[in-house]
């Protein structure tokens, strides 16, 4: 009896940031994540599955600004645990003018001031402090006015496996 109300105790009490969550930034603040990784325009909604997937839908491809540029597509996916975005799609990180996908983001210990970025070739340790704001984000105006989008390995017909 005892061990039934431990275990619904404890249910509750991993379900209750999704009750009570009204924005993508606080779900990720209540998960051990910055509230700032995700732009404050643009994002229309978010689902978080009971597997623990999180979807964040924007309004359209966006540029942003951290402490370097990144690139959220219209659909971000990732595996939300308490500290980490594992298995990122959607969301690139431009270093050295090459755009890379972002694999996970990580903080390990909070009281370290660090969250780490896992790019694929490369873990890039930033500070927590650029991610406290959300960033503005926006679209990439090409000189003709246009808006220029990436080109994503599934737009080009390739499929990214992990």
């Amino acid at each position: 009896m005892a061990m039934v109300i431990f275990t619904t105790l404890l249910i509750g009490l991993f379900l209750l940031p999704l009750a009570t969550s009204s924005s993508i930034h606080e779900l990720l603040e209540s998960r051990g994540l910055p509230g700032g990784l995700f732009p404050k325009n643009g994002v229309k909604s978010y689902q978080l599955g009971e597997d623990g997937v999180l979807e964040v839908f924007l309004e359209r491809p966006c540029f942003a600004t951290f402490e370097t540029r990144v690139f959220f597509e219209s659909v971000v996916r990732a595996n939300l645990s308490y500290g980490g975005l594992i298995g990122v799609e959607g969301l690139s990180q431009e270093e050295l003018f090459l755009w890379l996908p972002v694999k996970d983001i990580i903080v390990y210990d909070p009281s370290s001031g660090l969250i780490l970025f896992d790019i694929g070739v490369a873990h890039k340790q930033m500070s927590l402090s650029l991610f406290e704001e959300p960033p503005f984000c926006h679209p990439q105006q090409t000189q003709g006015g246009g808006v220029l989008e990436m080109n994503t390995r599934k737009e080009l017909g390739f499929e990214f496996q992990r």
